[in-house]
């Protein structure tokens, strides 16, 4: 009865403080089930769950929060891009929200060599604006899409350029902040800004300050109050940095800018071990690198490009112009004494390096074998010339324990980020946990390190601060906290008096048994709750912008919406099985709303650093969702098009169709029955499909292919909507010598495979005729019984074919794609699924592999267009750029998704983000394309949306070759 109380209590008191705080504020106030399931956690191994979020839109606001919550003892947490990895951006109170309003850039200040932020601008918003001026800010974490000033400002964060710019702290010179208790202050040097007491505590513990604090670059761990010495200025802007949002809410900052130099080179060393990189990085510092970067072997699973060894450094250098940067590159190897060596001066190859370790923090979470890594021990550091020996005996401790890490990170300053093993999900595993976490804390010390050097204490570290400082400091530390803070309102639990290291783990809340599922999920050992955890928050898709040919999240990019990400829709999913936040499981509305724009591009399964793949979780949420429940009728439109069209060829209907759609009134009844967007046009149905354009041919040899056999995949859309591309394929595959033929069309039956018909007298009674395909449509609509009834029929079929060994061509690459991933994900049983999926070709793949000395027409005109996303996140596109090249289409298509993505933008009410998804890449290509460029889309969505929008006709690459063939009188 009295937990039952105190639940209505609880509920109350959180009903009242939002109409409170709404009366107060005009920034969005949310308390609903989705705002908080956003919320609960970070990057870290933690969850809190809070009352509710508010995004403040100036600081007024701001102002009346910490008002409303200090009257009911609240407590408020500032975030940012929620990427830290120690626990601080989650809260049980009220979250402040700093990056839908109080994200702005207020003034660049180039000759001053300055910038005034608000604390939710993304750093590489800063950094675009500074570019122009020759000007940088020095700290770059490897989360610079996504993380905020304020964030930076509140770990004190770094990133690889600190060896030569130093922290956030050496770049910050005056801060605006309110108090809890509403007061205003602007810290900064000479006292400035101190609230009342500061200086009086400071004075009376000199002695403490002179001696308790660690020398090193990176001691990030604790309050910086050694700043407020009077021999540091008693800079109280830069002992506010690190203070992770327990001291004040900054709603202003005053930041120094550098200059950057015009060109930069990279210098990649090879060592036999990360033990003789971590020895080698500090004899390379008097040499004045930008970057002395480390990573072991065991991080990269693909050292493409890299040097030999098992160990690199990458060293980055910077000069006036190229001939500079690449002689104190390689004066930086001559000084390396490494196995091996490189200079890099081309910046895309230099930015695919780079990539590998910016996305460290990703694959770090993954052991080789697929085995979970987690955080916890993220970034301590050492003073850098005791980094080596660090590394041996921290390796002995991991082995001691029996656990597992990839460390790596700023190894010039001594900081190493490693992701270990960790048993989280266990009491044995937890209780393991704890006894390293005390053992490592020891082990830092005992090398004269800081058990954070970049991404703060939290709750990962906090617990341990005495072993580093003593129990005296500690306590100044809390004497600290209560000057500034006296009521404990801002982020409790963190730096002082904080929780266990082992409390709150977000793990603990999920299911103890597997989750029934559809899927297969053959990287997470069939368990969807591993599927979830794969996000870890470290927010890549929450990246404003997106450059080469990434994708991931073109929702998030169109909305700014947290839910509306990949990681956002992956925390609802893990509220979802945790049942706290989110309690009616697969029924819940707001996974299904938030879910409802995920246009299932793929992008995240190749973009995000960890391999989430929301538009699988999408179709198994649908999949449940919807179980014995009626659909929307866009599922029952779109998601059965292959069967409408297949009618529709039957009874020889579509000259009528075309004619019916139009006609205005009669096309908005169809739309409206069927749920498409009002503003779409009904696409035109082929009067002659592919398949009855092939039969109607003269048979083979007289149409020339008599080389290998390869097996054309007459997918929905070209034989329905564009056979001109199949003809096209045709075309070009006969010119390149090889045998074309289509599927067999009998169901039982074993004929040869060669005709493409099966048509035979001799088939047996009983038999029918059937068609291949690949589910895709039942797929994205999270219809997965009728998907693996459609593709068990599919593998009935196309036994014969892989029998035989013949390459599958496929046109369409969300078709080739379906077949490749998720035919075996859904049919993990049947031996034939991943034998189809292996023997599934591009169209270029095909020419390469199996034409490889055909030469194709001499185009010699540039490109523009688009990539098809699942191409991008499941085929590759180097067999596409290969043969681009050697029929002299210059140019690269743009990444990106175009929006219309299946069935997504014909959708109703989801037109408006189908269009700002074009806008974002595919439509500036276009228009700033010359005017003789081929446009290019091998998926059909894409070249419909290109039509619609654009009113630009785009075409397969088949398409613009069989051109090139006819122009040259090839046969």
């Amino acid at each position: 009865m009295t937990d039952r109380r105190g639940t209505e209590m609880e509920i109350d008191t959180g009903a009242g403080l939002a109409a409170e705080l709404r009366r107060a504020v005009r920034g969005e106030v949310r308390f609903d089930t989705t705002a908080r399931a956003l919320t609960t956690m970070d990057a870290s191994n933690y969850r809190r769950v809070p009352l509710g979020v508010v995004a403040p839109r100036d600081a007024e606001d701001v102002a009346a929060v910490l008002e409303v919550c200090r009257a009911r003892g609240t407590p408020v947490v500032a975030r940012g891009g929620g990427t830290s990895i120690a626990g601080q951006a989650t809260g049980t109170g009220v979250v402040l929200d700093f990056t839908r309003h109080m994200n702005g850039l207020l003034e660049l200040d180039p000759d001053g060599r300055t910038a005034r932020v608000q604390p939710g601008l993304v750093l590489d918003r800063l950094q675009a604006a500074a570019a122009p001026h020759g000007l940088r800010f020095g700290p770059d974490p490897s989360t610079h899409g996504r993380c905020t000033l304020g964030g930076m400002i509140g770990n004190n964060s770094c990133g690889a350029h600190s060896v030569a710019w130093g922290t956030t702290a050496d770049s910050v010179r005056e801060l605006s902040v309110l108090t809890a208790r509403g007061e205003r202050l602007r810290p900064g040097r000479g006292w400035s800004g101190a609230p009342e007491g500061l200086r009086t505590l400071v004075e009376g513990e000199l002695a403490r300050l002179r001696t308790g604090f660690p020398e090193l670059p990176r001691r990030i761990s604790g309050y910086a109050l050694d700043a407020l010495l009077p021999e540091h200025g008693a800079d109280v802007a830069r002992s506010f940095c690190g203070s992770e949002g327990t001291l004040g809410v900054l709603t202003e900052a005053v930041l120094d800018l550098v200059e950057a130099p015009a060109v930069h080179a990279l210098a990649v060393l090879g060592y036999a071990d990360e033990g003789a990189a971590a020895d080698a990085a500090p004899g390379l510092l008097p040499h004045g690198p930008l970057t002395v970067e480390g990573m072991a072997a065991d991080l990269i699973r693909a050292p493409i490009g890299l040097p030999g060894g098992g160990a690199w450094l990458f060293v980055e250098t910077g000069g006036a112009s190229e001939a500079e940067a690449r002689a104190r590159a390689e004066a930086v190897v001559g000084a390396a004494d490494a196995v091996d060596a490189l200079v890099v001066t081309d910046p895309v190859v230099q930015r695919g390096l780079w990539r590998l370790r910016e996305d460290a923090s990703g694959t770090a979470t993954r052991m080789p074998d697929g085995t979970e890594a987690w955080p916890g021990w993220e970034d301590c550091a050492v003073p850098p010339a005791r980094l080596g020996a660090y590394l041996r005996d921290f390796r002995a401790l991991l082995t001691a324990h029996g656990l597992r890490g990839a460390p790596y990170g700023h190894f010039g300053e001594g900081c190493v980020h490693v992701r270990i093993d960790f048993d989280l999900l266990t009491g044995d595993g937890v209780g393991r946990f704890r006894r390293f976490s005390e053992e490592q804390a020891d082990l830092v010390v005992s090398h004269g390190g800081s058990l954070s050097g970049e991404h703060g204490d939290g709750q990962a570290r906090a617990e341990l601060l005495p072993r580093m400082y003593g129990a005296e400091t500690v306590a100044l530390f809390e004497r600290a906290k209560a000057v500034w803070d006296p009521d404990d309102l801002l982020n409790p639990g963190m730096l002082v008096r904080p929780a266990r290291l082992d409390d709150n783990l977000r793990f603990a809340v999920l299911p103890r048994r597997p989750v029934d599922v559809a899927f297969g999920y053959p990287h997470d050992d069939g368990d969807f709750r591993a599927a979830v955890r794969r996000c870890v928050g470290v927010a890549k898709c929450r990246t404003e912008s997106v450059g080469g040919s990434a994708v991931m999240c073109p929702s998030f990019r169109a909305t700014g919406e947290e839910e509306h990400s990949t990681r956002g829709r992956a925390r609802l999913l893990h509220e979802m099985l945790a049942g706290e936040v989110v309690t009616d499981g697969w029924r819940s509305a707001e996974v299904r709303d938030a879910l409802d724009l995920c246009l299932s591009c793929k992008g995240c399964r190749s973009d995000c650093p960890v391999g989430v793949d929301m538009a699988t979780y999408k179709a198994e949420f649908l999949h449940h969702h919807y179980a014995g429940r009626l659909r929307p009728a866009a599922h029952y439109s779109l998601g059965s098009l292959p069967v409408w069209l297949r009618w529709v060829a039957r009874v020889r209907a579509a000259p009528l169709l075309n004619r019916l759609a139009a006609v205005g009134p009669l096309a908005r009844l169809g739309k409206r029955a069927g749920g498409i967007a009002p503003e779409r046009d009904i696409p035109r149905l082929a009067s002659w499909t592919f398949s009855r354009w092939w039969r109607a041919r003269p048979p083979a040899p007289e149409n020339g292919g008599s080389g290998q056999l390869a097996v054309l995949w007459p997918d929905t859309f070209t034989e329905h909507l564009s056979p001109s591309v199949g003809r096209a394929a045709v075309r070009v595959l006969e010119s390149a010598g090889l045998r074309v033929a289509l599927p067999p069309t009998l169901l039982p039956g074993r004929r040869p495979v060669g005709d493409g018909t099966s048509r035979t007298p001799t088939a047996l009674l009983g038999a029918r005729r059937a068609q291949v395909c690949c589910g895709l449509t039942y797929i994205s609509t999270g219809r997965l019984d009728r998907a693996r009834a459609v593709l068990r029929r599919t593998l009935d079929l196309m036994e014969p074919v892989l029998e035989a060994g013949a390459p599958v061509v496929v046109l369409e690459p969300s078709c080739a794609a379906t077949l490749r991933s998720d035919l075996p994900e859904l049919l993990p049983g049947d031996p034939r699924a991943p034998r189809l999926a292996a023997a599934v070709h591009t169209f270029a793949e095909t020419l390469r592999q199996h034409a490889p000395h055909w030469t194709p027409p001499a185009l010699d005109r540039p490109v523009t267009g688009q990539t098809h996303c699942h191409q991008h996140a499941v085929l590759g596109d180097t067999a596409d750029r290969d043969l681009r090249t050697a029929a002299a289409l210059t140019g690269s298509l743009t990444g990106g998704c175009c929006g219309l993505a299946g069935n997504f933008g014909f959708e109703k009410g989801h037109f408006d983000v189908s269009r700002t998804c074009a806008e974002d890449q595919l439509l500036p290509a276009l228009h700033s394309a010359p005017e003789n460029a081929a446009v290019l889309a091998d998926g059909y969505s894409c070249r419909t949306q290109i039509e619609q929008l654009a009113g630009t006709r785009a075409r397969h690459l088949a398409e613009v070759l069989a051109e090139g063939l006819e122009r040259e009188g090839r046969q």
